[in-house]
């Protein structure tokens, strides 16, 4: 079985993430967290390559995961508490975002975070109205509830970060930024 999706769009997004993805880990400013970072990314990609083969994945769901991963890998490369999207916007829109909204920390996880919810919600729910013959109104229910659920399971994994690493290591890895 091929890793890459038998659509021909989805094939070449697929690949373009992947060109993204190598990019990111080339000269990476946080070298000592880069593997431990991605491997959810990895586990995702994998898990995504399965999944475009064995099921229909509409474009816009797979786009999605693919948008999403995106988001996570630029986090992964920086970490997420030192993505510059203050550097990028000033650059780009002579905008700094931080000034511009009166931030004191970097928001870039949280935006990773409610993106999570947002870009996965149709595929999650076009996974279980197509495969799992479910309603509309419970697949939708179902899809906020593996949101939550798999959220919940991502910040319990965070936690036993840590709690196992030294809490210099885990506060740097983590971005925690004085959220306890």
């Amino acid at each position: 079985m091929s890793l890459l999706p038998h659509d021909r769009y989805q094939r070449v997004v697929f690949l373009l993430f992947l060109v993204f993805f190598v990019g990111s880990c080339i000269e990476p400013p946080y070298l000592q967290f880069l593997l431990m970072q991605h491997v959810p990314t990895v586990l995702a990609t994998l898990i995504l390559a399965y999944l475009s083969n064995r099921f229909v994945i509409s474009r816009l769901s797979f786009s999605s995961i693919i948008v999403f991963l995106c988001l996570h890998t630029l986090g992964a490369r920086y970490l997420y508490s030192y993505v510059p999207y203050d550097v990028w916007s000033d650059n780009l829109l002579g905008i700094n975002i931080s000034e511009s909204f009166g931030f004191q920390r970097n928001h870039y996880d949280r935006l990773v975070h409610f993106s999570y919810g947002l870009l996965l919600a149709v595929p999650i729910q076009e996974f279980e109205r197509r495969h799992l013959r479910l309603s509309v109104a419970l697949s939708s229910l179902l899809a906020i509830e593996c949101i939550i659920a798999t959220s919940a399971g991502y910040e319990l994994i965070e936690w036993l970060i840590a709690i196992v690493f030294t809490p210099e290591w885990a506060d740097q890895f983590l971005g925690l930024q004085g959220d306890i």
